[in-house]
């Protein structure tokens, strides 16, 4: 029912998932990450306790390998399930029960284990590898959602589209510090793999940190062009000059949930920038 992506980034503490399926809010069953320890996906009659477990078997120290038989051993409805495991380090493994719908099938190797059932074609899981492989420059979460593109422009679940999921673990890069890096579904949509694009593309938005490179410093016609947007918005900077306008802009920022991508200060980031002209234009460009 499902086809789903585990894989890790070279260093071994940033692993992640990345599942669609024609089935609601697959992105709530399939994955398990964490930090330094390795992720998996338990799909087709998901076997939500493999997610705990698998995790503590990973922690111990037990390969992927070991964590899919521990796991399958001890589960008399194996035949019907399907699991892809990584850990912090080695190749991954995946597993495929006999009773699972054709087309089933997986394919593992250094840091990745690719999976699905009631597929298009054997085709489905061998263009995700592909894409995986030929993009390990990429940020993890583009790197594993572009191997789900893949696989959903091969034909993905032949049943059709639903839903689908992304989950990213890097230690300290989620919001307030904490791991989850990323963590984003799209539990209903008839393009579930799409709009899990432009999720993620707002997640980088709202929560990426500016490229200290492109940044701009409030002066000149910037501060003046600012100033008067801030005002039509009804952010009116108090006093003149630089520190008005800065105090403005940052309550702006702030109300907009822009706060990681500007504070306060002379150098604002350029999508900061452009976001408020988009706002300032009126309704029909929001």
């Amino acid at each position: 029912m499902t086809f789903s992506i585990v894989g890790r980034a070279e260093g071994g503490d940033e692993v992640g998932v990345a599942v669609a399926s024609k089935f609601l809010a697959a992105g709530a069953l399939v994955p398990a990450v964490e930090v330094g320890t390795g992720a998996l996906a338990t799909q087709a009659y998901s076997n939500l306790s493999y997610r705990h477990d698998g995790l503590e078997l990973l922690r111990g120290g037990r390969s992927a390998d070991e964590v899919i038989a521990l796991l399958t051993s001890a589960d008399e409805g194996r035949e019907l399930r399907q699991l892809g495991v990584v850990g912090r380090t080695g190749e991954g493994a995946t597993f495929t029960g006999t009773e699972c719908m054709s087309w089933a099938g997986g394919r593992a190797g250094e840091g990745y284990a690719v999976q699905g059932n009631i597929l298009a074609s054997e085709t489905v899981v061998a263009e995700m590898e592909r894409a995986w492989l030929a993009r390990s420059a990429r940020p993890l979460a583009w790197r594993l959602l572009e191997a789900l593109e893949a696989g959903d422009a091969a034909g993905g679940d032949r049943r059709g589209r639903q839903s689908a999921g992304l989950v990213v673990a890097i230690r300290g890069a989620g919001y307030g510090g904490s791991n989850i890096a990323v963590d984003l579904r799209v539990d209903d949509h008839p393009a579930p793999v799409g709009e899990l694009r432009r999720l993620l593309g707002l997640h980088d938005f709202y929560f990426a940190k500016p490229d200290p490179a492109s940044l701009l410093t409030l002066e000149g016609e910037l501060l003046d062009e600012v100033s008067g947007r801030l005002a039509s918005l009804g952010f009116r900077p108090e006093g003149a000059g630089t520190k008005g306008v800065e105090e403005a802009l940052a309550s702006w920022a702030s109300m907009e949930n822009l706060e990681m991508r500007y504070t306060g200060g002379p150098s604002v980031d350029p999508l900061v920038v452009d976001f408020l002209k988009q706002r300032s234009a009126g309704p029909e460009r929001r």
